[in-house]
């Protein structure tokens, strides 16, 4: 495992120092197939569309609201009277992640993709041609490429005869992951999958619940592209009776540095648990009968080693069994965005925080609590396992809300999440009662009982309070209730978190607190930082960004009085333009930043103001390229060499704006014609600049000379700021020499 890590992350650095070089990237390599290589006329059959992904990139699906941002996959089929499309292109099992930086939901693919299109053949003489469009990409590497390529389905032989009336529809079986039972049957005999070597289909299948639309397509009708289950009003959609297999992993291969943070934060939450009065003062208690004089120093050890594994066990169990209910695709599909999980998250949440600040406890029945106690009298291994399970219930006052919290963040379809979760939270919660019992001395370190644990608590339910309304804020997104706007979310929280340092302070005080005497340096220290944290958010109220905040917080458009976009648009802080910019009415540049969104345009007022191009190519459904906006051109130097020294030009490579048929280009790279104004960027960045991948950043002067080396996704900003002032340098040595 260690070997292969190494190898791909070798592989990355390769692929990184490829794009900065701007050569030609493939992330991914598409096949096809189909269910039926014989049919009848009058039979359906599914046309298959395989990618093959490679590491560290991802594919957007299909079936998220075009209108997000990213760009959808999208297939278009040329009409042919010999077949008839039988309801949407199908993606099969894509993975869903919320995005801050779009402000909602959108599905991709790693690895491996599948898209499925159902067809009626309607002559003997089958002709199934078109083209479709796509875009990858890496956090990695920082770039997107869009991509796009035509199809031509030869595979299918037509028998004679015609099938009869009310032929049932084939649905192919589909290979599933984690030994998850197929949604669909197999009624055809399937061609296997060519041109990906070992591959295997996403984990979760398909099926169609209701009958699905024929839509007939007639010869010499318009070409027409199905961009398919596009979301409505924002909202996460599915076709009717679909499940689809959801993560709550990065994009890209992240997962298992995901992983590992969720585990490192479970393992706080484990340590957190103990600083609670329902587990601190039983660490002596417990630890008392393994140091018990009537049994040997060995003995003990190995007692305290099985009661330690025994806690991990009773925790990692109820992550597995979590793992099992709501790790089900069809469960999995509500619990990413649909409004009712989210809002009965946040209530839990709501009730947790409520309990901790002290306006009542979550107990377990106290039958069960003398049942099991009952058991750990019993000795032997089989007591020192209950009586692990006894710590687990006792103390389930306080750890209830911890567990549920690690539990619920942990709910996103990934089956080893919850399991991981439960791992780390059990074994910082094991560890004391362990470490203790095999170093019994170390007890005196411990500091006494007292109030200081319940003000732990109700530090706690603060929190929990806070993190209630992100549950709320996601419904809230999705749906457009208005309710949690930005500076909505941000007042409640500055909130929160200054009551939090009233308490710390003593300001405040519940009704299981005792007196507070004196203030502690700790306590002072954990005030001072909960204070400067609403310091910190305060700016926000009036349009600041808040960058170490930004996967928490509502997305800025949500945000009713932005002053700083405001100061920008009243002071003029714009630089000029020779003419007015075409597509200016939908293309915007950020910062307040003008400019055109046409080279020919850039061109000619590079040549009238002696200034040199700043060629911008990004995209749509390119979120590095809105990272690179919000963090290197937001910084002051950064915008004011844009603004000052440059003309401007935005190429969008994945914009569907037809262009006029005076303004298509004839590729040299692929010999297509290129009709739309992202098709022609992006063949002027492959033709030119040998790239593909976006952000990329050019700087040449009116006669398209390149300058200094491109840029891509360069996040440090004293470099960007090298890399245009080198542009600035050459352009004036340029001149003196002309």
């Amino acid at each position: 495992m260690a070997v292969k890590r190494l190898c791909l992350f070798l592989f990355s650095l390769l692929l990184l120092a490829a794009t900065v070089q701007g050569q030609i990237l493939k992330p991914s390599s598409w096949s096809y197939d189909v269910s039926s290589t014989e049919v009848k006329v009058g039979e359906e059959v599914d046309l298959i569309f395989n990618a093959k992904i490679i590491p560290d990139w991802y594919l957007y699906s299909s079936d998220f609201d075009p209108d997000l941002g990213p760009m959808v996959t999208t297939f278009t089929f040329q009409k042919h009277p010999s077949f008839a499309l039988v309801g949407k292109v199908k993606p099969m099992g894509p993975k869903k992640k919320y995005d801050d930086t779009w402000g909602g939901e959108y599905t991709y693919f790693t690895k491996t993709a599948q898209f499925r299109q159902r067809i009626k053949v309607l002559q003997p003489t089958l002709v199934v041609k078109g083209s479709y469009e796509y875009q990858v990409c890496s956090d990695v590497t920082g770039q997107c490429i869009p991509g796009e390529a035509d199809f031509n389905f030869t595979q299918i032989t037509v028998l004679p005869g015609t099938a009869p009336a009310n032929t049932p529809t084939t649905t192919p079986q589909t290979t599933t992951g984690n030994n998850q039972t197929p949604t669909a049957t197999n009624t055809g005999k399937g061609a296997p999958i060519t041109g990906i070597a070992n591959s295997t289909t996403p984990s979760t299948s398909t099926t169609a619940g209701t009958a699905d639309t024929v839509v007939p397509l007639g010869a010499g009708q318009a070409t027409t592209a199905f961009a398919t289950d596009s979301a409505q009003a924002g909202t996460s959609n599915a076709s009717a009776g679909s499940t689809f297999k959801t993560t709550d992993a990065s994009a890209g291969e992240e997962q298992e540095t995901t992983l590992l943070g969720f585990f490192f934060l479970a393992f706080m939450f484990g340590l957190s648990a103990l600083l609670t009065p329902c587990v601190f003062p039983m660490i002596p208690m417990t630890v008392s009968f393994f140091t018990n004089s009537s049994i040997t120093r060995s003995q003990a050890i190995f007692k305290a080693l099985v009661y330690g594994f025994s806690i991990i066990a009773i925790y990692t169990l109820i992550g597995v069994v979590f793992a099992r209910i709501f790790g089900a695709s069809e469960i999995n599909y509500y619990l990413s965005t649909h409004w009712i999980p989210n809002v009965l998250f946040f209530i839990v949440f709501l009730v947790f925080g409520m309990s901790f600040l002290g306006m009542f406890e979550i107990t377990l029945p106290h039958s069960l609590v003398n049942k099991i106690d009952a058991q750990a009298d019993k000795g032997g291994l089989y007591g020192v396992f209950f009586m692990a399970f006894t710590l687990a219930v006792v103390s389930f006052s306080c750890t209830g809300p911890i567990v549920g919290t690690v539990l619920i963040a942990s709910a996103g379809g990934e089956i080893i999440k919850p399991i991981v979760g439960m791992f780390g939270f059990s074994l910082a919660f094991a560890l004391p009662f362990t470490l203790f019992a095999v170093f019994p001395n170390l007890l005196n370190s411990l500091p006494k009982s007292g109030g200081w644990l319940n003000s732990v608590k109700v530090v706690l339910g603060f929190l929990e309070l806070a993190l209630a309304l992100k549950f709320l804020s996601i419904a809230d997104q999705v749906y457009h209730w208005g309710i949690l706007d930005r500076e909505v979310y941000l007042a409640l929280w500055i909130v929160i978190f200054a009551l939090m340092g009233l308490y710390l302070l003593g300001k405040l005080k519940f009704s299981h607190d005792s007196d507070l005497p004196y203030l502690g340096v700790p306590r002072l220290m954990l005030a001072i930082v909960t204070f400067s944290f609403v310091v910190y958010m305060l700016p926000g109220m009036i349009g600041a960004p808040l960058k170490a905040l930004s996967g928490y917080l509502p997305p800025q458009a949500t945000h009713d009085f932005d002053l700083s976009a405001l100061l920008r648009k009243d002071n003029g802080a714009q630089n000029e333009t020779c003419e007015t910019p075409k597509y200016a009415d939908f293309l915007h540049l950020p910062h307040g930043l003008t400019g055109y969104f046409d080279l020919e345009q850039a061109k000619r007022c590079a040549k009238e103001q002696g200034k040199p191009i700043f060629i911008d190519f990004t995209g749509h459904g390119c979120v590095n390229c809105r990272e690179m906006e919000a963090n290197v051109w937001s910084h002051p130097d950064v915008l004011k060499r844009l603004r000052e020294n440059f003309v401007i030009v935005a190429l969008y490579v994945d914009d569907k704006t037809p262009l006029p048929q005076n303004e298509w280009v004839t590729s040299t790279h692929d010999g297509k014609v290129k009709d739309t104004m992202g098709k022609k960027n992006a063949d002027y960045q492959i033709t030119k600049f040998n790239a593909n991948a976006q952000p990329y950043y050019i700087l040449m002067d009116e006669n398209e000379n390149v300058l200094v080396k491109p840029v891509a996704y360069e996040t440090d900003i004293q470099k960007f700021i090298q890399f245009l002032d080198a542009g600035v340098a050459a352009h004036k040595a340029k001149q003196q020499a002309q």
